[in-house]
């Protein structure tokens, strides 16, 4: 598909689903002929990305889940499922559609998307919200068992190629040895082309980083009177006043502002589905909707809020909202990232 003929298939996808899309154009260094790469929110559209007919459906799918559920992350699927083909034909198993829908699944979680009177597996406009709200399902469920192992976003995927039974069997994503490693290796494929298929505006790194250069404070789920659940829900850096905070991943900014103890904060959402938050600032950087590389500038660390001093307080979170924590030392050692 050429980008110009994609441009004009692409905006009408917009003015029908109310998603911006974006043109950009990029000469060589050459000054030879100009590349383009169209881009719908946080999706990469065009040659090597989503089928530009798609995107807008993609993305309308993935901002409908109040879950967090990344545009990239569907698009990822649609394409290791299907290639973004609308009937690839009847898959070994019986699974049609873009999606991969089994006949028995779609009587219970089909959609009619397009409001014509049908709910139809072979209709993109049908199987695209249907997967989204499925997979939103399977990313709520996922988010109340920090303990299982895996994010929460490849809980969902694994979920959706296994079923929901088998990860809760598994206490996580079934390993190499179930089905011959199928929904262990889906689980890995998806997450590695999650990347490829993210626009500039959603770039994302695979690196993380410190939030903030300074040495460790207060524990996670230290137990005291200062806080009003008794445990300390993050950890904290005891840097002061106007040190640098960073992104420490890739995301997009959910908040950005007054957090009532918590001071200014700012809270992401990053592509696995999980969230960080950072707390105190003296200075917010960012705004909402705003997305972010791993390691940039969001504020600077301060004393606002419910504090005793200057410091940061980190979190991570399976949801936006207090009381969704989990570890975020052991969450970022599993991102390589050395505290």
């Amino acid at each position: 598909m050429q980008i110009v003929g994609g441009a004009i298939v692409a905006v009408i996808s917009a003015m029908a689903l109310g998603v911006v899309l974006l043109l950009v154009i990029s000469d060589s260094a050459e000054g030879g002929e100009g590349g383009g790469e169209l881009t719908a929110g946080s999706l990469k559209v065009g040659e090597g990305g989503v089928p530009a007919e798609y995107a807008g459906l993609i993305q309308k799918a993935a901002d409908d889940c109040e879950a967090g559920l990344p545009a990239g992350v569907l698009a990822a699927q649609l394409k290791q499922e299907s290639g973004f083909r609308a009937d690839p034909g009847k898959s070994s198993a019986g699974a049609l559609g873009i999606a991969q829908f089994m006949p028995a699944t779609w009587k219970t979680a089909g959609v009619d998307g397009n409001n014509d009177g049908r709910k139809d597996p072979l209709d993109p406009e049908d199987a695209i919200p249907a997967q989204g709200q499925m997979m939103c399902k399977l990313l709520t469920s996922a988010k109340k068992h920090p303990d299982y192992d895996g994010s929460p976003i490849e809980l969902a995927l694994a979920g959706y190629n296994a079923g929901w039974h088998r990860v809760e069997q598994y206490r996580g994503v079934p390993p190499e040895s179930f089905a011959k490693g199928e929904t262990y290796n889906y689980v890995k494929i998806i997450m590695s082309n999650v990347a490829s298929l993210t626009g500039p505006d959603g770039n994302l790194t695979t690196g993380w980083t410190k939030p903030v250069n300074g040495p460790l404070g207060t524990p996670y789920h230290q137990r005291g009177g200062a806080w009003s659940s008794g445990l300390h829900t993050g950890i904290d850096f005891t840097v002061p006043t106007g040190t640098t905070v960073k992104a420490a991943g890739a995301g997009t900014v959910k908040t950005a502002g007054k957090g009532g103890a918590y001071g200014n904060q700012v809270v992401i959402r990053h592509t696995d589905g999980t969230y960080s938050q950072y707390a105190h600032l003296s200075k917010i950087s960012v705004s909402t909707g705003q997305h972010l590389k791993a390691g940039q500038k969001i504020g600077l660390s301060g004393a606002t809020g419910n504090v005793s001093g200057p410091h940061l307080h980190f979190e991570i979170r399976t949801g936006p909202e207090y009381g969704s924590d989990i570890d975020p030392v052991a969450y970022l050692r599993k991102h390589g990232v050395k505290l």
